[in-house]
């Protein structure tokens, strides 16, 4: 009898240990479902509220008197283009940067970098039509300008970061594109990124994750512009 107890505690020990082992895993297993994973910083970044492009009339960037209120040969002069130099306009739109770079440039060539191809298309018939030969447009993709390797001395984003989807991808990127001592400049105004501006605090940010130093910050330009800040990469 004694023997028969004892048996039947054993399965009943047994019984006990089998389903507190099998209410743990359980408990894990649920538990290691329910925990979101930890964001990664490209995925916070990529997150992060943008504008969405402008897809308009190209001509509305053609205002009267938008060459003074940008200051834009100080712009040039700040971010070193002078003849010989190559340079990018990152976001060209109607290429009203583009040719303005061009002929400070003269031999040297000037990319207009657009994701829109009916910008592209329309900097083609532009620069044709202002026999500006040192012209060569880029589709690009929105996280990366697609540039040749070691091809610029000058990087411009004119009222346009604020519209990127991916802007630390997209100036990693553009780091193989850079000649030595090339300078990056951004152009923009403060705003939460949706309203067609994004914070300058920002974009600092980003560009140091990206690789990049700032070198210099302006706030000159006007025409509904807040900053002018200045890269150079690491």
């Amino acid at each position: 009898m004694t023997g028969s107890y004892e048996l039947r505690g054993a399965h009943t020990d047994l019984r006990v240990i089998l389903g507190f082992v099998l209410s743990l895993a359980c408990s894990l297993g649920v538990g290691a479902q329910s925990t979101p994973p930890t964001a990664s910083p490209s995925t916070v970044e990529q997150q992060r509220k943008t504008s969405e492009p402008y897809t308009g009339d190209l001509s509305v960037f053609e205002s009267p008197g938008r060459d003074q209120r940008l200051q834009i040969n100080r712009v040039m002069d700040t971010l070193g283009i002078r003849a010989g130099k190559s340079v990018a306009d990152i976001g060209a739109g109607s290429g009203w940067f583009t040719v303005r770079a061009a002929r400070r440039a003269e031999t040297g060539t000037v990319y207009a970098v657009d994701i829109n191809p009916d910008a592209t298309r329309y900097i083609n018939q532009r620069v044709e039509k202002e026999k500006l030969a040192n012209v060569k447009t880029i589709l690009s993709k929105p996280d990366d300008p697609m540039l040749p390797a070691n091809s610029v001395d000058a990087v411009l984003l004119l009222k346009t970061y604020h519209e990127v989807a991916h802007p630390v991808d997209l100036l990693r990127n553009l780091r193989a594109s850079l000649r030595a001592g090339a300078k990056v400049g951004i152009i923009d105004r403060n705003g939460n990124g949706e309203n067609h501006g994004v914070a300058k605090d920002v974009v600092i940010r980003e560009a140091q994750e990206a690789g990049y130093r700032l070198s210099g910050q302006y706030d000159f330009v006007k025409d509904d512009m807040d900053y002018f800040l200045v890269f150079t990469a690491e």
